[in-house]
């Protein structure tokens, strides 16, 4: 089978497991500070906002408590949006409002956005669909207008930047995984940004059961009674570990390698593609954009897609639609009709991108997903445009 995702990882990962193993000491410690600074350097924010954390989705909850959304409070996001975030906002009794998307891009623009936003509107929470940085300039410009608080579920956009400012800190929180499926991988896995550091250090004490300080073996040189502690907020364990964080920082440093195969898998598909009767490819970034080229995704008649995609799996290939509209939804409470994400949602097809794919594997895609889409519309009477 030809995945849609798919780690990278060989011999440097497994060293400095190796490494850490060793060490004897395999809960958080240096080797997560040091995938910490890392990682803040390769955003250009300072270290100390920023909290690593054992996955995105637990970020994303964690999100909503810092901003202490609750029973009244609305939260604007896309609809095409990861299930969790919403789930997140629910789950403290706010309102998941959901705002339409681009039918091409599956991002949201100021303009999905603003007609959606109320008095009772908490925060504002937006998806980089693909890696696509989208409309994120303007989005946070009307969020500091409006004195609303942004998230951003930049899960899909570890490399993106737009004006060289990296996705995910435009906002006042911002959240990355490193779940197996994405490009920068720690077995699972997330970190948390926030603008404000009295935010930051709010989230690193949620993070780790809400103690004011440390207990055990890392204050013991301090003498004293090391085991005893204070709390602060009653929060959870929701830290990562030297392992994972010992995987990050090598696929850290491999990053703008896996960007680079990613964006010429991108291209390839689009000059194989090119021309393609009854598909069309996403739009590259506008100027100034810089993608992580999450997914490719191809568009086509509503009445073909889910047969195109069975028969591709049939011949070896994985293709799958992310993410499906959350207002459709029922467990989210009656939404008004979004055209531009039910249209979306009906005739889109991700199809596999990943740093692992060769050039076979890619000709066999390409090569297969044409014949798939010329097949079914000759059976369903279709006249590609």
């Amino acid at each position: 089978m030809i995945n849609l995702f798919e780690p990278a990882l060989g011999e440097e990962e497994l060293a400095e497991v190796r490494a850490v193993f060793a060490s004897g000491w395999l809960g958080k410690g240096t080797r997560t500070g040091e995938f910490e600074a890392a990682f803040a350097a390769h955003l250009g924010v300072p270290v100390d906002r920023l909290v690593s954390l054992n996955s995105c989705t637990e970020g994303l909850f964690l999100a909503a408590e810092l901003l202490e959304i609750g029973p009244g409070d609305e939260v604007v996001l896309p609809s095409v949006s990861f299930v969790g975030a919403a789930n997140a906002v629910a789950a403290r009794g706010g309102t998941p409002v959901f705002c339409d998307v681009d039918p091409h891009t599956l991002n949201p623009s100021v303009a999905h956005i603003a007609p959606r936003l109320t008095a009772a509107t908490r925060a504002v929470l937006v998806l980089h669909y693909g890696g696509y940085p989208g409309d994120i300039e303007n989005i946070a410009a009307l969020c500091r207008d409006r004195g609303i608080p942004l998230i951003e579920d930049a899960a899909c956009a570890v490399a993106s930047r737009a004006s060289a400012t990296a996705c995910g800190t435009f906002g006042d929180i911002g959240l990355w995984s490193f779940d197996p499926m994405k490009i920068l991988v720690t077995g699972d896995g997330g970190m948390l940004y926030a603008r404000d550091p009295a935010l930051a250090q709010r989230a690193a004490e949620l993070s780790y059961l809400g103690l004011r300080q440390v207990s055990g073996y890392a204050q013991a040189s301090t003498g004293g009674r090391w085991w005893e502690f204070q709390v602060g907020p009653f929060g959870r364990r929701s830290i990562t570990n030297d392992i994972s964080s010992a995987i990050g920082t090598v696929q850290l440093a491999k990053l703008p390698s896996f960007v680079r195969r990613r964006q010429e898998i991108t291209h390839w598909y689009d000059d194989r593609l090119a021309g393609a009767a009854g598909l069309r490819r996403p739009a590259p970034p506008p100027p100034g954009h810089e993608s992580s080229y999450y997914f490719y995704w191809v568009q086509m008649d509503r009445r073909i897609r889910d047969e195109v995609a069975t028969r591709l799996y049939r011949r070896g290939i994985y293709t799958s639609f992310r993410y499906a509209p959350l207002h459709l939804v029922s467990a989210y409470g009656t939404q008004p009709a979004l055209p531009g994400a039910e249209r979306a949602a009906a005739e889109t097809l991700c199809i596999p991108l990943h740093q692992g794919l060769d050039d076979t594997q890619l000709d066999t895609v390409a090569t297969e997903l044409r014949a798939a889409v010329a097949e079914v519309s000759e059976l369903a009477g279709i006249t590609a445009p």
